[in-house]
């Protein structure tokens, strides 16, 4: 059915916190636009074998998520990914396709990759901005006193940094292996493919008032073969070793490390980083 919306209502609704009982139906009541429905098809990269499959994906902001299935008739979906936690950004040099999107989310407080492309460009475009609007819509409700202009930069985000480096493990006594690192916000992770699902382990970056340090080189004592350019950085829980090919990536990571660890945790990170689960 359809009904008007009036301001009144809309007062109301966010008077009474019906977004804390029902929050899409909020959404819904607040939007002057229509939810946001996207049905079709997408070319997905497979967990294990690495094969690009054709595979059904549906956005519904009304169930507040991006589906896909396995099958094209299947009425169970694969993952529902929450508009919550969904982020977006185009990788076509990574993906090896000029229409390539990375599609993220977390899962058990772990990032979980997710690669698909079209042969249009225009779909893969489609797409992306119809994930960028139901993730306006969700924020307008999760944040309701924020501007538009404060909300703009927290629908998609790129990373801050990509590319190799070399890593060794907690012990400072394991061999360096070549690793390919993402900075994510303050979610730096490491794969041993740049096309894995899962980041073999993912280190909380915080800020420098909550002593986290970036340190060019390596300790005295550091064993193994590796590359020459290294960096440390120092948590309150340990420290990690990392080494650059180069001393123009090096720089690159350390003031990329640097911008991270100069910007000031918000309230919501603190509690990111209590739960913060990373691999060794």
């Amino acid at each position: 059915f359809a009904f008007q919306v009036t301001s009144s209502t809309r007062q109301l609704c966010k008077k009474k916190k019906i977004s804390a009982i029902f929050p899409f139906l909020l959404l819904e009541i607040l939007s002057p636009f229509p939810l946001w429905y996207r049905e079709g098809f997408l070319w997905k990269r497979g967990r294990d074998n690495g094969q690009f499959l054709s595979r059904k994906f549906i956005l519904s902001e009304r169930e507040g998520a991006l589906k896909y299935f396995n099958k094209h008739d299947a009425k169970e979906p694969k993952a529902i990914i929450k508009i919550e936690h969904l982020n977006a950004t185009f990788q076509p040099s990574k993906i090896g396709n000029p229409n390539g999107l990375q599609i993220t989310y977390l899962k058990d407080n772990s990032t979980r990759n997710v690669f698909v492309f079209h042969e249009d460009g225009k779909e893969i475009v489609d797409w992306f901005n119809a994930i960028r609007a139901a993730r306006f819509h969700y924020l307008q409700v999760a944040f309701p006193g924020a501007s538009d202009a404060d909300l703009v930069p927290k629908l998609t985000r790129n990373y801050l940094k990509e590319g190799y480096m070399e890593k060794t493990g907690p012990k400072q006594t394991e061999g360096f292996k070549k690793r390919w690192f993402t900075i994510d916000d303050r979610r730096l992770m490491y794969f041993k493919d740049p096309l894995d699902a899962f980041a073999r382990g993912e280190v909380f970056i915080g800020s420098k008032d909550n002593n986290y340090i970036v340190l060019e080189g390596l300790p005295p004592s550091t064993q193994g073969n590796h590359w020459q350019f290294g960096i440390t950085i120092v948590t309150p829980d340990r420290k990690f070793l990392f080494a650059c090919e180069t001393q123009y990536e090096q720089q690159g990571w350390i003031t990329a490390f640097q911008k991270v660890i100069d910007r000031p945790m918000l309230p919501q990170e603190y509690a990111v980083e209590a739960h913060f689960k990373h691999k060794p």
